[in-house]
């Protein structure tokens, strides 16, 4: 009866570590804070006032904090190795080169457009999406293979670190994908980017099919823009 305890254990602790090494490279250690590119001092900024109509060329509003000096983020949740923090970084980050897999810091925005309403757009400002024949409970990806170079999934890459700014932290994670990366979530459903959105604010997927439609900050569709289908075409 030892030896089977004592096998039984052995078996636990290895399935234990391939669950932490899921989703990303293996890495010895807890996850790292990202490093600062350069010394910076808490960022300030006003709160944003969309403008109830879009005008053409004018750049998208990040949802940010008030103006007052912001406290140094803390962590809010954390699923495997990735942490989800309680709100942007108080530093500008220098995350690992994204070697196909995901980077190991994620900035998600919440931005304010007159059009859709509000939606989420990465650290680069390229907008997010989700897709109706996903789910969200339990989360699952259902876009692959050519699919998924038309809208590549947005990756974090473990031991990483996510950074929300105007979403709830709570509502951030991960799924894994059947090739083993780690796809972030947003109310449970996977965001995506779109391969033909050319420059921040672009929403070129916005409806594209009756199933693609910029995310909002819980996770809902965002509003369908003038004359696109909000069901898919049977």
């Amino acid at each position: 009866m030892l030896v089977h305890s004592r096998v039984a254990l052995s078996a636990i602790a290895l399935a234990s570590l391939a669950a932490l090494g899921a989703c990303g490279d293996e890495v010895t250690g807890p996850a790292a804070p990202a490093t600062a590119a350069a010394p910076t001092t808490a960022p300030t900024a006003a709160q944003p006032t969309p403008s109830s109509t879009a005008e053409a060329g004018t750049p998208p509003e990040v949802i940010e904090a008030p103006a007052t000096p912001l406290a140094a983020p803390t962590v809010a949740k954390t699923q495997g190795r990735v942490r989800i923090y309680s709100g942007p970084s108080d530093v500008a980050l220098s995350p690992a080169p994204d070697t196909g897999r995901g980077s190991t810091v994620v900035q998600l925005n919440g931005t304010a457009s007159a059009e859709i309403g509000t939606y989420v757009a990465d650290g680069q400002g390229r907008t997010l999406y989700r897709f109706d024949k996903d789910r969200a409970k339990p989360s699952t990806s259902n876009c692959n293979g050519e699919c998924a170079t038309m809208w590549p999934p947005l990756l974090v890459r473990s031991p990483g670190q996510i950074y929300p700014s105007g979403i709830n932290p709570k509502l951030v994670g991960y799924v894994e994908r059947a090739d083993g990366t780690c796809q972030v979530t947003i109310g449970g459903w996977p965001v995506y980017l779109f391969a033909q959105d050319a420059a921040p604010g672009d929403v070129k997927g916005q409806g594209v099919g009756g199933t693609w439609f910029a995310i909002s900050p819980t996770g809902e569709r965002t509003r369908p823009l003038p004359g696109t289908p909000t069901t898919a075409a049977s």
